[in-house]
């Protein structure tokens, strides 16, 4: 709602105006772009009036009768790169947004560059839009994608981190943070775990948003920005927690089909790129090996397959897949059935008689043509998407690792050493392997004896690990002295079904056969 109102030069779009939207220019940088991109698409950027979306730091022509709408962040290089575009008399006015509140200087030397040109009446407006977050499902957001290093786990857990650094990722964090409650028009009830990174951006963020409320004038919570927010006298509460407290999780190997698509496959801001595999046609000898194909695929809200099954089980999805494109195949087959016999030969009565029938079918199977295009192609979608993970389960032995894993982490009784499972060859990726022991090494009550531990090193060693992981651990673990017994992530193991019949008779695209059909406890 805030991106298309900001699109329609900050004014909320009338529903039912009959006239066209104004042709107008969108100018974005990469921070805006990956706010937008998930969002909204093309086709609804056409319709809100946006003619060419493009890059502020690419070569741009001037257009001089539009108007042009710019969404960046206030950086340095970005502002002048605006002075430079109002200096060249680019476009007819300005709308300038910026994705986080701007600096008093900053603004001054925007001001100074549009006295020089003589443009000031052509920037018609200057808007903060506090959108410093990327929404990627209705209940999802995550705080950015260019410079996401900046904010990881390992930026924030450095040995060698200075304070002033640390200053900077709070900040960042706590403006993202200030900019979703802005948009959300609600002030949150804070909650964090003491002594962390939490409490910090806690803090800051409670001091941010008392600070916006006493200057009553200027506060963004109040007056008519977003409707009826600021009358409901439900708060959201926000809950902070740090990562330290559950490493085990991240590392984990998952079940579920979004969470598989996220771990095996280039997943990012709801588009999955693929290398298509080139089939099995062995090309004649000496001949180049053919380019990969790469293609991207956008996994969003209006996926109705995605929505449905993005939190179940592999095994589940793959014979989704294959149900729905049977039902398709059906639905396809009655069309081509229709047409075959509209185009009968003959003028004999039962014919003219099927025909008057005939045409009413063929009215509604018409009607449905854009409909069975789309399950087509979400079809088409799912079966590339689940293929490509299903070849990275059977290759790395994922269904064998998710089990053990869940067996480690629920203490139950393990039928497999762990050494062996790190000393298989067939078995994974060195990283699957690192995976494995660092789970079993944080949830484990006490510390493998130092014996066991180099016995367990020069295994990881062999099967090619990186052990900078583990002494990471390894100090993270005698640091926090766990007073408290481990964390218990439930008495729950996955208990493997035999696949299903179905799909294991080979009328089904997926072949499962030695993949483990297992079901997901809720926890």
């Amino acid at each position: 709602v805030a991106l298309k109102r900001m699109l329609n030069f900050n004014v909320p779009p009338v529903k039912n105006s009959t006239g066209e939207p104004v042709w107008k220019v969108l100018i974005y940088d990469r921070f805006g772009q990956d706010i937008i991109s998930p969002l909204l698409s093309v086709k609804e950027l056409r319709d809100m009036g946006i003619t060419l979306h493009l890059l502020l730091h690419s070569d741009r022509d001037a257009i001089p009768d539009v108007p042009a709408v710019y969404f960046v962040m206030p950086t340095e290089e970005n502002i002048d790169r605006m002075c430079q575009d109002l200096r060249n008399q680019l476009y007819e006015s300005y709308y300038l947004n910026f994705i986080s509140a701007i600096s008093r200087s900053k603004l001054e030397d925007i001001a100074n560059a549009a006295i020089g040109a003589n443009a000031v009446t052509q920037v018609a407006k200057v808007f903060d839009q506090y959108l410093n977050f990327i929404t990627l499902e209705d209940d999802m957001f995550v705080l950015c994608n260019q410079n996401k290093e900046l904010v990881s786990y390992r930026a924030i857990n450095r040995p060698d981190i200075t304070d002033t650094e640390m200053e900077t990722i709070m900040d960042t964090i706590v403006d993202s943070l200030f900019c979703f409650f802005v948009t959300l028009g609600a002030i949150p009830i804070i909650r964090c775990s003491r002594g962390t990174a939490a409490e910090m951006v806690a803090v800051k963020l409670d001091k941010k948003l008392r600070e916006n409320l006493r200057d009553a004038r200027n506060s963004l919570f109040t007056g008519d920005t977003l409707g009826a927010g600021q009358f409901s006298f439900q708060r959201p509460l926000l809950v902070l927690v740090d990562r330290n407290i559950d490493l085990a999780t991240p590392l984990h190997h998952t079940w579920t089909y979004q969470a598989l698509v996220h771990d095996v496959l280039d997943f990012h801001l709801n588009r999955v790129n693929l290398e298509e595999s080139t089939g099995m046609e062995s090309s004649p000898a000496g001949a180049r090996p053919k380019k990969k194909n790469k293609k991207s695929y956008d996994l969003t809200a209006s996926d109705k397959f995605w929505q449905k099954h993005k939190g179940s089980p592999f095994p589940e999805v793959a014979e989704s897949v294959q149900q729905e494109l049977e039902s398709y195949r059906a639905q396809e087959d009655e069309v081509k059935r229709l047409k075959s016999i509209m185009g009968i030969e003959g003028e004999d009565e039962g014919a003219i008689s099927m025909l008057s029938d005939n045409t009413a079918k063929l009215t509604s199977a018409v009607s449905s043509l854009p409909e069975l295009l789309e399950k087509k192609r979400l079809i088409d979608l799912h079966t590339n998407v689940a293929t490509a993970v299903l070849e990275h389960i059977k290759s790395r032995k994922l269904d064998v690792y998710f089990e053990y894993e869940e067996k480690i982490m629920s203490k139950s009784t393990l039928d497999k050493s762990l050494l062996d499972m790190i000393s298989d060859p067939d078995a994974g990726t060195p990283e699957d392997k690192m995976r494995l022991f660092l789970i079993y090494y944080i949830s484990s009550a006490q510390a493998p004896s130092e014996i066991d531990l180099e016995q367990y090193k020069k295994a990881l060693m062999d099967a090619g690990c990186n052990l900078a992981p583990l002494s990471y651990i390894k100090q993270w673990k005698a640091f926090t002295k766990m007073a408290s017994a481990p964390t218990s992530y439930g008495n729950t193991t996955p208990k493997p079904l035999g696949l299903f019949s179905r799909v294991m008779n080979t009328g089904s695209q997926f072949v499962m056969e030695g993949v483990k059909n297992l079901v997901l406890k809720q926890q």
